[in-house]
């Protein structure tokens, strides 16, 4: 994934979940964030961060910048939520590397109903298998540890449910985590802050639905699947 007219700020403070202000060129600046949730260990003041310049956009929009991605230490870490998804489905398409219980993909559609749940891929193989994919991002970094969620989700474990579901009903069903970084050792759900969704994720591969994790390239202005990272769930 390629991002274009990105430049270098500075984070200052987020008056809501929407919005930053940064220091840009010397100017305190407002802008908005690809990210709805918490993100508090992330956008911390002094913070190096990177916004994608939307100026020639303007009359469409009520910020003319975006704040895509932030330096952790020396680690950056893209926080556009949207991004996930459009890595995943870039991918995807005659690939057989991400559903471990498929072939070769032959077929993508993106936001598809399934009873009632929505989920962000429907895909068919080589075979004629079908199956539903799930993808959430993930920024939560602790100790080298990736984590999800970053905050309580009805709509993560309802997903879940659902991908249950689908498999009983003979689909494929997988959730991808894309951990929005490099470096992590592995992946484990937020068991500390949000226990409910790491037992639901439990009770998911129970009831065999896929769980990938994949860490990602990260630059400036590019977001890339890179490397397969373990998974620990708590038993």
């Amino acid at each position: 994934m390629q991002y274009s007219n990105i430049v270098k700020a500075t984070f200052l403070s987020r008056p809501n979940r929407f919005v930053a202000k940064v220091l840009l060129d010397g100017k305190e600046i407002f802008v908005h964030v690809k990210n709805t949730g918490r993100c508090r260990e992330l956008l911390i003041p002094g913070a190096t961060v990177f916004l994608q310049d939307f100026s020639q956009q303007a009359q469409y929009r009520k910020y003319n910048y975006s704040l895509i991605s932030v330096y952790k230490g020396d680690v950056l870490v893209n926080m556009d939520s949207s991004a996930p998804n459009k890595v995943v489905g870039e991918i995807l398409l005659g690939s057989e590397a991400y559903v471990p219980d498929m072939g070769k993909i032959i077929f993508v559609k993106p936001e598809v109903v399934f009873e009632d749940s929505r989920f962000d891929f429907y895909v068919k193989d080589e075979n004629g298998k079908e199956g539903f994919i799930e993808v959430k991002g993930v920024t939560l970094e602790e100790d080298g540890v990736a984590m999800f969620p970053d905050a309580p989700t009805t709509r993560g474990i309802k997903h879940l449910r659902g991908l249950e579901n689908a498999y009983r009903q003979g689909y494929s069903s997988t959730v991808i985590f894309v951990v929005q970084m490099t470096g992590c050792k592995y992946f484990t759900p937020n068991y500390k802050g949000v226990p409910e969704f790491g037992k639901a994720l439990e009770h998911a591969e129970e009831n065999k639905v896929n769980i990938c994790v994949f860490e990602c390239e990260v630059s400036s202005d590019t977001l890339k699947i890179s490397n397969r990272i373990p998974k620990i769930l708590n038993r």
